[in-house]
């Protein structure tokens, strides 16, 4: 689609994605200033890895990891990254650590080595109650969220987002290339941070793309952590209009047929509409599900379809 043929679709985005956002509570300023603190820089072989303190929310630090490759793409002086989100699982002291030791419904090695090999950069902060912020219980987190009149996912994009500001500042990336991935709650983090942000410029989500509709319908709601649930969200959006404001950005999503968290009838639903979408927009190779015949949990197809389309599109 030719670009003036694409503005009036784009300014919907910008309509859209505003009032996404604006449903996610009352969240800190956009514009308050960033602090990083290296804590400490380890050499891993392959990669080098910083372990950094970020001031992103002005209510507490945010502990994150870059890791560094030593082997930048061919061709390219600087690395493009890759945003990492971490899963949930109940792990709640893991965090950002799974970068490094994936969880036990994922592949070896981690996303970390696996990515940093292949020339890109990682940074991956712990969210809220993860990792080094594990000190509170998600939900005595969520119940003071709500009452201040903020959303727990809400806050968990706003540093998400900032941490892409941050990612962006720094002279030793490729800012014009930044993709996400997570897996699980990592998924669900990765759309949606692809939707609210148009830095990102590629989308991996596996095993998490969920129809609330179907979720609701299937009797799952409690399938998924509390962070998940925003007041009034259906109101106004349903998954597959989330997602269609990554387009025509690329988004891959791998999906196992057998996962709870992803009713078959909402991926059906998701899929038809983002084809629809990015049909419309010129871009049907740019959007892409691939269903497995597994449960929640990253096969190695999966991770190797994650990779490959890295690859080709950063």
């Amino acid at each position: 689609m030719e670009i003036d043929a694409l503005e009036p679709f784009l300014a919907e985005q910008r309509g859209n994605r505003s009032r996404l956002y604006a449903l996610l509570g009352r969240l800190p300023a956009r514009n308050r200033p960033i602090a990083a603190k290296t804590v400490m820089t380890e050499d891993r072989g392959s990669f080098t890895l910083e372990k950094l303190s970020l001031d992103l929310n002005g209510v507490e630090p945010v502990p994150a990891y870059m890791l560094l490759p030593k082997q930048p793409k061919p061709g390219r002086n600087k690395p493009p990254v890759i945003v990492y989100h971490h899963s949930h699982g109940g792990f709640y002291g893991v965090g950002k650590e799974e970068l490094l030791r994936p969880a036990p419904y994922m592949q070896q090695p981690g996303y970390g080595e696996a990515l940093t090999e292949r020339g890109f950069a990682v940074l991956a902060i712990d969210s809220w109650a993860f990792g080094e912020r594990s000190g509170r219980s998600e939900s005595s987190i969520f119940k003071e969220m709500l009452w201040q009149g903020r959303s727990m996912l809400g806050m968990m994009l706003y540093d998400s987002i900032r941490a892409v500001d941050y990612v962006a500042s720094r002279p030793d990336v490729d800012a014009g290339r930044i993709g996400t991935v997570g897996m699980s709650m990592g998924s669900t983090m990765a759309w949606w941070l692809g939707a609210l942000d148009t830095r990102i410029k590629a989308v991996a989500d596996i095993c998490c793309l969920t129809d609330f509709h179907a979720l609701i319908q299937d009797g799952g709601l409690d399938r998924h952590g509390i962070y998940y649930y925003i007041p009034d969200l259906l109101t106004h959006f349903n998954a597959s209009q989330i997602n269609a404001l990554i387009a025509p950005r690329p988004h891959l999503s791998v999906a196992g047929i057998r996962d709870p968290l992803t009713p078959a009838a909402g991926l059906d639903k998701i899929e038809q509409d983002l084809n629809n979408v990015y049909r419309s927009v010129g871009a049907s190779d740019s959007w892409k599900l691939l269903r497995y015949d597994t449960a929640h949990e990253e096969t190695p197809e999966m991770r190797e379809e994650v990779l490959k389309f890295f690859d080709r599109v950063l």
